[in-house]
């Protein structure tokens, strides 16, 4: 089982007892929960304190630990070290990979992006503004920079306002994408060490400030997961909506749904771990191509329990 706890409106305490994760909090009944079973921890209320056991058994289990600044948007990740057997062949092949199958590679992954994007405008406005056709002008290392094409279309078009721009810094809807993002780059990244790969050796991405490239590489066709998540949020709580524990809990649970990909039913986990896991076998000389899944959303949702402890 995959689940995500967000410590993020009180004051809490965690430690491990058992192989188990126990959360306190002054006047409530303390909460245990198997370690095996979590994927993050995301912690961003300033008073919640911690063990150093608490960081090692989440690591060793292979989950990750994610935390916040001042305005409770993650900042940092705690990642497993080791988490494959054959992790130092992987990472070896990860580096000498040629710049031409990197290309390649990026490709595929721009274009499944783009496609992602025209589906969820087809589907909420019956009109993909033209990101179909442009999906498939991407070139070798995107030479064209197609993908920056499609943004300037998608952005206005998916929240109905011609002067809508993705923002990291911006006080407005942008902050829900900023959570929704990091949610998703933490499951991203437990996937790419979970198959042996060196989430710092990427494809495309190589910001000297960013320690994972190869994350946010492999994290881009999932973009529009969250996308959606976003926008139907301001449909039901309308234009402004604070990122308040309630958005929190609502990106998390919409994160954990089941998706039906190529008629099979998955979660995000099941399908970022097989995107790096092809990818960890191109490497290796073992597949040729990325194994890239459209999404669409599953029927099945994310069980109550899962639900209720999403926003602990």
């Amino acid at each position: 089982m995959n689940r995500i706890l967000d410590l993020s409106e009180d004051p809490a305490g965690l430690s491990v007892r058992l192989e188990n994760l126990v959360v306190s909090r002054e006047g409530t009944q303390e909460v245990t929960i198997p370690i095996r079973e979590l994927a993050a921890v995301v912690v961003s209320h300033p008073r919640v304190h911690y063990t150093h056991s608490v960081l090692a058994k989440l690591a060793a289990a292979g989950a990750i630990f994610v935390t916040c600044d001042e305005k409770r948007l993650p900042v940092g990740m705690i990642l497993p070290l080791q988490s494959h057997y054959s992790q130092s062949e992987r990472m070896r092949a990860q580096v000498e990979a040629p710049v031409p199958m990197r290309k390649r590679l990026w490709k595929k992954i721009v274009q499944a992006k783009i496609r992602a994007q025209a589906s969820l405008l087809e589907e909420l406005y019956g009109d993909d503004q033209g990101l179909g056709e442009l999906s498939r002008r991407v070139r070798s290392g995107d030479t064209g920079n197609v993908e920056a094409q499609a943004s300037r279309r998608y952005w206005p078009a998916l929240f109905s306002r011609k002067e809508f721009r993705r923002d990291p810094a911006a006080e407005d809807v942008n902050r829900h994408l900023n959570y929704g993002y990091a949610v998703l780059r933490a499951i991203v990244a437990r996937a790419t060490c979970a198959v042996g790969l060196h989430p710092g050796i990427g494809l495309h991405h190589h910001n000297r400030y960013d320690p994972f490239p190869l994350v946010d590489d492999l994290m881009e066709p999932f973009r529009p997961v969250v996308d959606r998540l976003v926008v139907d949020l301001e449909r039901v709580r309308g234009n402004g909506v604070p990122l308040d524990r309630e958005a929190k809990a609502t990106l998390i649970q919409g994160l954990m749904k089941r998706r039906c990909s190529n008629g099979e039913s998955r979660t995000l986990f099941d399908l970022a771990e097989r995107l790096a896991s092809s990818l960890a076998a191109v490497f290796m000389g073992e597949l040729s191509e990325l194994v890239l899944k459209d999404l669409s959303e599953g029927r099945s949702s994310s069980t109550g329990k899962q639900a209720s402890e999403s926003s602990a």
